[in-house]
């Protein structure tokens, strides 16, 4: 079943949500392959240490898409924002980075940073569009294959 955003809502990650976020991102080609501790971890330290977040259908409670951030406030980092093939390019993206915003907001946060392959052209364009800027590259900082990181920043507005 598909979906796009108006069709989404948004809330915390809970443990009961790990398996069905480890599948999405095992069924992406870009998406970091966190161990399921790592993701426990994150929901376990959500309110202190991490903003964990998925997207999920409004009627059915499916898990659409996630987003994964550490904190370190003022800054926040993007460590994470995947979404199923079936509903990219859809506004579930956009959603969650959103949530990302109003959340670090509530928090006093001024600022989200993030690096992503330069390959991955469509995520690097949903940042932009989200208003991040680039800010720099890290040249040959992705193995497998090598490839350079671009790293973006966007300042929150009070």
């Amino acid at each position: 079943m598909s979906f796009d955003s108006t069709e989404m809502r948004v809330r915390r990650m809970n443990a009961a949500d790990v398996a069905r976020v480890m599948e999405i991102a095992s069924n992406l080609k870009d998406a970091p392959r966190w161990p399921e501790w790592a993701y426990l971890e994150a929901v376990q330290l959500e309110s202190h240490r991490r903003i964990a977040l998925v997207a999920e259908g409004s009627g059915t409670g499916e898990v659409a898409g996630f987003l994964v951030a550490g904190l370190v406030l003022p800054d926040a980092e993007l460590e994470m924002v995947a979404v199923t093939a079936e509903h990219q390019r859809r506004g579930v993206g956009r959603l969650l980075i959103g949530a990302l915003i109003e959340e670090l907001k509530r928090r006093e946060g001024t600022a989200v940073l993030l690096e992503a392959r330069a390959s991955n052209v469509a995520a690097v364009e949903l940042y932009r569009t989200s208003g991040f800027r680039e800010t720099g590259r890290r040249q040959r900082y992705y193995a497998d294959p090598i490839e350079d990181a671009v790293l973006m920043k966007l300042v929150l507005s009070v």
